[in-house]
């Protein structure tokens, strides 16, 4: 008799993915079920892995999160990377900080006061020194720092080495007491609810008789179906909203933050000899206020991003599309010469302060939502809190209670 736990993963972005590994490894038999697999936010996320770069004014509360994710990354790629000959996509380039013109130049340089005013490392360069990190970079940039532990990751390639890892028949020494493979089901969600009784003729016996975990939640899904599970791990983004019996139950103050990414192909008459790319590190600029960033990939492409949209439209933005190839273009000119191949848009779900909802609704209910621009960089944190909750008396440290009291899920009742 399987007495491990029956956990139904509601969700199939990075966080979602990330999160049924995590609970794979200690031991839970997990469902995903999502209608795709990570073709929401998480497909359009450039993955910047940029807690020093992501920090803004009255963000105090969000840095420690950040910063406490990107330390958890290591080790989650390790165990992911020990799964999985797939490739995780990650790459240690470091940020460069940009402001284009003097009009950008006084916000960038007091954003870099804020950054080392938390203990940040961040170098001012001098125009020179810019331009041998870069030659690519235009002439004449105002100002440029240094962030160098700032570094990326390609989230459409973190996807596939963990989906890689959660079907992989695992070796019992290297993963003692892990799951079973992930069992997926392409379906959308539409009700959570407890289940009235377990039924026991269904096991063959009681539940304490054999250890059997009981089947305490009952998960509907859009085709009608009921499916029993011992736990649930709610990981919807903005489809929090859609599940019946969740609202009403704990209403999040969730909202669509729409973003438009574009994705480029380096020109192979761009190159030098023995050049992959015209550009080495992620760069995030200032160009005339507005925000830009050109993160490379080591394949010769380039996501260019930024946009944030709080409007009605849901589609592509054309004066977006056009912002941001005109900033990138200001920032790097060869980007004119390159392909455009991908023009993506998406909303992420936001909260009121910027930090995203994790914690219990019941024991063996978890939701774990409203990670706007931020899910790539929280991931493995969201994911190890996410599984450790899922346990009837968690393993938190001081450290990671404090972190879940600033993701409390009634914060904003209070």
């Amino acid at each position: 008799m399987n007495t491990r736990a029956n956990t139904a993963v509601i969700g199939a972005g990075v966080i979602g993915l990330l999160t049924a590994w995590q609970l794979r490894l200690t031991g839970h038999d997990v469902t995903v079920i999502a209608p795709s697999i990570a073709q929401d936010a998480s497909w359009a996320a450039a993955g910047m892995l940029a807690p020093i770069s992501e920090v803004q004014y009255g963000q105090d509360d969000l840095w420690p999160i950040m910063t406490a994710s990107r330390a958890e990354y290591p080790q989650f790629l390790a165990t992911v990377s020990r799964a999985t000959d797939v490739p995780t996509g990650y790459r240690e380039n470091g940020t460069l900080l940009i402001a284009a013109d003097r009009s950008d130049r006084d916000a960038v340089a007091e954003l870099a006061v804020v950054q080392r005013e938390h203990g940040m490392e961040v170098t001012a360069l001098t125009s020179s020194t810019l331009r041998r990190r870069e030659p690519g970079l235009a002439p004449g940039l105002a100002k440029g720092f240094d962030i160098p532990s700032d570094h990326q990751i390609d989230p459409r390639q973190l996807v596939a080495a963990t989906r890689a890892a959660l079907e992989a028949e695992l070796n019992p020494q290297q993963f003692p007491g892990a799951g079973a493979p992930v069992r997926w089901l392409t379906a959308t969600v539409t009700a959570v609810g407890e289940s009235p009784s377990v039924d026991e003729s269904a096991v063959g016996a009681t539940p304490a008789e054999h250890g059997a975990p009981a089947q305490r939640f009952t998960v509907t899904t859009d085709d009608g179906a009921a499916h029993p599970f011992s736990s649930v791990l709610l990981v919807p983004g903005l489809g929090y909203s859609g599940i019946a019996g969740l609202p009403e139950t704990c209403p999040l103050d969730l909202r669509p933050i729409h973003g438009d990414v574009l994705r480029l192909q380096v020109n192979p008459a761009q190159l030098m000899r023995g050049e992959s790319h015209i550009l080495d590190a992620t760069v995030r600029a200032k160009v005339n206020g507005r925000s830009v960033y050109l993160v490379p990939r080591a394949d010769g492409g380039l996501v260019i991003g930024a946009s944030s949209r709080e409007d009605s439209l849901t589609g592509t933005h054309a004066g977006s599309v056009q912002e941001l190839l005109t900033d990138a273009v200001a920032v790097l000119p060869g980007v004119k010469d390159m392909e455009l191949t991908e023009i993506t848009t998406r909303a992420r779900p936001g909260t009121p302060d910027e930090r995203p909802f994790l914690g219990e609704l019941r024991p063996g209910l978890v939701v774990s939502t409203g990670y706007s621009r931020h899910g790539i960089l929280l991931a493995p944190l969201a994911a190890r809190l996410g599984a450790a909750l899922m346990k009837s008396a968690p393993e938190l440290s001081a450290e990671d209670q404090q972190l879940l009291e600033s993701m409390r899920l009634t914060r904003h009742r209070d």
